[in-house]
């Protein structure tokens, strides 16, 4: 156990939680990794149909969430937040189960905590090494791109799981997204509130090709996410984007009334 960081977990109100469904072969190296630098992890059973239920069982004093019908991994994470919240977190950094994250980088948010207390971060992933998949790194492009539409935010890793999240500040948002899709509603509609998103570098493992169980369905989950772009955008053009360009707007004309009343010297009389 890393003592120190482990402290700092506890002294911030910060757990770790982990969504899994049906990546048995995984959840137990990876449940063993994070228990190394925090016991302030939580587990969410997504309705899982393996082993995944006696893996938890070898972990009595882990906390737990599990439902029988799999739902997706946004309403996972929803439940998540929504259980550490009940539990006296503010804050939860993610983990996916399928190996791909390295809890040696759990620190490195933390390094960044004082800084950055109430922002979204990333751990933005390297996505030129040769063994991302082609369809993961043209996803991610795509994913890009609309997050910077949508908010005029350029990121490197809008799609990565590996995620620091304030959730205690995000507790009044009423998200709508269920599936992989919720992964970019929450960064849209975080910032659309003020709340910062940022990153930092991690490292990432991808499996040899044939060997990486993913429940990602192309056809599926990208017309779910076309959707969800579509309907942000609308909203952006429609909506934030006039709101923030009133807002700045009301704000340079607060400044220039406050340097008339008060920073101008009065006119002297004779």
């Amino acid at each position: 156990m890393h003592t120190e960081t482990q402290s700092n977990f506890r002294l911030h109100k910060i757990c770790v939680l982990i969504p899994t469904y049906n990546n048995a072969q995984t959840l137990e190296q990876v449940i063993n990794d994070a228990l190394k630098y925090t016991d302030q992890v939580i587990v969410v059973n997504d309705g899982s149909t393996d082993n995944t239920s006696a893996i938890l069982e070898k972990f009595p004093n882990l906390r737990k969430v599990s439902y029988d019908k799999n739902r997706g991994k946004g309403y996972a994470l929803r439940t998540g937040f929504a259980f550490a919240l009940a539990e006296g977190f503010d804050y939860a950094i993610t983990m996916d189960s399928d190996g791909q994250h390295f809890a040696a980088d759990l620190p490195s948010f933390l390094n960044v905590l004082d800084e950055n207390p109430e922002s979204i971060i990333i751990g933005a992933r390297n996505m030129d090494q040769s063994t991302v998949p082609g369809k993961s790194s043209f996803g991610n492009k795509f994913s890009n791109f609309w997050f910077w539409v949508t908010t005029g935010i350029r990121m490197d890793d809008t799609q990565s799981g590996y995620r620091w999240y304030p959730i205690r500040r995000m507790r009044n948002i009423n998200f709508f997204t269920r599936k992989f899709e919720f992964e970019i509603e929450v960064l849209v509609r975080s910032s659309w509130i003020g709340i910062p998103v940022k990153s930092i570098p991690v490292k990432v493992f991808y499996p040899e090709k044939g060997k990486r169980i993913t429940h990602f369905r192309p056809f599926k989950d990208v017309t779910r996410i076309t959707i969800l772009n579509t309907v942000l955008v609308f909203a952006a053009l429609i909506y934030i984007k006039p709101r923030d360009a009133w807002r700045s707007l009301k704000k340079k004309t607060s400044s220039k009334s406050f340097e008339s009343n008060y920073l101008t010297p009065p006119k002297q009389t004779h």
